[in-house]
């Protein structure tokens, strides 16, 4: 098995636990050993199944403002952690590969491991929803269609993608490529680097 299969099957394990209650609140219990690599991913799908459905919700016409506002500061810290993971998962990729001795004309890649295997988990959860809305009892033929097509189209997706990752992790694993683990140091989030927040003090 190739480790994007490997996560493939664990972000999808991940969706359905997620689903059995479908409720951002309510616990999931990881099923891998804690300081593992399959537990780290684990955790990043569930972040990203609770901040899709919070996006859902957020979006609701009818919505209460407070409500919202108070939606939207937790999917800010959502994020912060979302990002906080992917770095976790870089870094185990780094640590990983750190005795292979890199080529003189080795490259580095557009984005690293982690930031691909983000989007991976994304794919999964598109790929959940997507199939929910093509098997839909109460929506059009005409909606089951072009969703079934958007089906397709992210299964192919995640073949591709999933594809690369594991050609990338090949390169690296070679001395081929090379990677960093670059902090997103997001500035919005830092009260020393928003201007609206440090010119509350």
């Amino acid at each position: 098995m190739t480790f994007s299969q490997q996560c493939n099957d664990i972000f999808d394990r991940c969706v359905k636990a997620y689903h059995i209650t479908d409720d951002i609140d309510a616990p999931v219990e990881n099923p891998y050993a804690a300081d593992t690599i399959e537990h780290t991913l684990f955790e990043k799908n569930l972040i990203d199944a609770r901040q899709w459905h919070m996006e859902d919700i957020i979006r609701d016409p009818a919505i209460d403002p407070a409500e919202a506002l108070v939606l939207k500061r937790r999917i800010d810290r959502s994020n912060q952690e979302r990002t906080d993971l992917v770095e976790d998962i870089d870094t185990y990729f780094r640590d990983k590969y750190s005795s292979v001795a890199t080529a003189p004309d080795a490259t580095i890649n557009t984005e690293t491991p982690a930031w691909a295997i983000d989007r991976l988990s994304i794919l999964a959860l598109k790929i959940y929803h997507m199939d929910l809305e093509a098997h839909r009892p109460d929506a059009a033929p005409e909606h089951r269609a072009r969703c079934a097509g958007k089906l397709d189209i992210l299964l192919q997706q995640r073949v591709d993608l999933g594809g690369a990752i594991d050609t990338l992790l090949d390169d690296i694993a070679a001395g081929r490529k090379y990677m960093k683990v670059y902090k997103q140091m997001k500035m919005y989030n830092d009260a020393d680097t928003n201007p609206v927040l440090y010119g509350a003090k």
